[in-house]
């Protein structure tokens, strides 16, 4: 298939960014409604702490099951190809998704609620484990010379605008509901709601045709037999570092979203739909940040990029206390801004950095790997440690995390220097 009967680029770009759109879409109605009404409705405790805690843990089930995913799609990925297993991921995603929507609760069903929730929360993990990576391909690997950071950007764009279309649904469900019917039914309406994305997704990627660098392999004969075994016996450094890149932006977005949501609502005592409110507008900077960063990648490098978002990690996580626990919503609001934007660098460049670091026959496995793995250090953690480090020693606590996800960050970009991967 050659770039002249490849589909245009505009669809390319919008095909990248609508998957990724609906994965964090998922994931985050997700992380909502763990923080605001799982833990009652599925999960039997006499302490409020702990039911939330059940409910974070339930939320991490995915990232355990991502890396199964992405050794599965992977697979699949370098071998079959990049159109149709990003099709079946988007499936299993969303069919996943929209089953959360019709569980019974505990006091309907009992320990079988917990039980189908959580298996539920593991089919969003094995299909997220192939989605991001073969966006992240689907872009790069169409992209011209030297635009392969911007368009690299579009899977990470997905993240803002599935939180914009997440967190508005709540907001609005906050304004034209009651507390009780948000949980009695309310709280199922952006579950359902998923279908109508996934089926747009599907759309647009049943139109696609093989990116150019795995038509190229297939036709060399340069596909290995079992993509992870390769990976794993020649591409170990890259995969470590790979996987230490992601973990910054993960903790960032998790402790800002999901976390802050709950800690805000609760022990800060903040009202559901103003907390939503500001951080739909905050979310606006993780966009700005993606975009700014991604285009400068391009002209200085992805590296010197996401050294950047990497420090800034700890930096924010420093002010983490003083700030999102200064009693002032505007004090709130703007760590919460200026978090969010570091994250758009420590993310952003990603979509064209983490390509880079392996070639076409195994790129699928290797990218979708480093960042499930990532994302299990930096974002299925995120929460529980932070839930668990506020009870014992408060919001400075939480802060060192971060400044310990930054930090790891950093060590990932080092175990690359000078291996000619900062500009792909």
């Amino acid at each position: 298939m050659t770039r002249s009967s490849a589909p245009s680029h505009r669809h390319i770009l919008l095909a990248s960014l609508t998957g990724t759109a609906v994965e964090f879409y998922d994931f985050y109605i997700y992380a909502t409604a763990a923080a605001l009404v799982f833990g009652p409705l599925f999960f039997p405790a006499s302490s409020p702490t702990a039911q939330l805690l059940l409910s974070y843990a339930s939320f991490g089930l995915a990232f355990v099951a991502r890396p199964v995913g992405a050794v599965a799609f992977g697979h699949f990925g370098d071998r079959v190809g990049r159109k149709s297993t990003l099709v079946v991921s988007l499936m299993l995603m969303g069919g996943s998704t929209v089953a959360i929507a019709f569980l019974p609760t505990y006091a309907q069903a009992g320990w079988i609620a917990p039980l189908l929730l959580c298996m539920a929360r593991l089919g969003q993990g094995l299909g997220l484990g192939g989605e991001w990576g073969g966006a992240a391909l689907l872009a790069v690997e169409n992209a011209p010379p030297g635009r392969r950071n911007t368009w690299g950007m579009f899977p990470p764009l997905g993240a803002p605008v599935g939180f914009i279309l997440a967190n508005g649904f709540f907001l609005i469900l906050g304004l034209v509901l009651t507390d009780a019917q948000f949980r009695a039914w309310g709280w199922r309406l952006p579950f359902l709601a998923s279908a109508i994305l996934v089926v747009l997704g599907l759309w647009v990627r049943l139109r696609l045709t093989e990116t150019p660098d795995f038509t190229e392999a297939k036709q060399s004969e340069s596909l290995p037999r079992v993509p992870i075994a390769t990976l794993l016996q020649n591409h170990g450094r890259a995969l470590l570092a790979g996987t230490g890149g992601v973990i910054a932006c993960f903790a960032i977005f998790y402790l800002a979203t999901a976390f802050a949501l709950g800690y805000g609502t609760t022990t800060l005592g903040y009202p559901r739909e103003a907390f939503l409110g500001v951080q739909l507008v905050a979310i606006l900077f993780l966009a700005l940040g993606v975009v700014v960063s991604s285009v400068m990648a391009d002209r200085r490098g992805a590296t010197a990029m996401l050294g950047l978002g990497f420090g800034g990690c700890a930096l924010v996580g420093l002010a983490m206390g003083p700030m999102l626990g200064s009693g002032s919503l505007a004090l709130v609001f703007l760590w919460l801004a200026v978090a969010l934007f570091v994250m758009g660098f420590a993310y952003g460049p990603l979509g064209g950095w983490l390509p880079a670091l392996f070639p076409a026959g195994v790129r699928y496995t290797g990218v979708s790997m480093t960042f499930n793995l990532g994302g299990i250090i930096g974002g299925a953690l995120a929460p529980i440690a932070a839930q668990t480090l506020t009870e014992r020693g408060g919001l400075n606590w939480v802060g060192a995390y971060l400044v310990a996800a930054g930090l790891l960050s950093l060590g990932g970009l080092a175990l690359m220097r000078g291996r000619g991967v900062a500009q792909p």
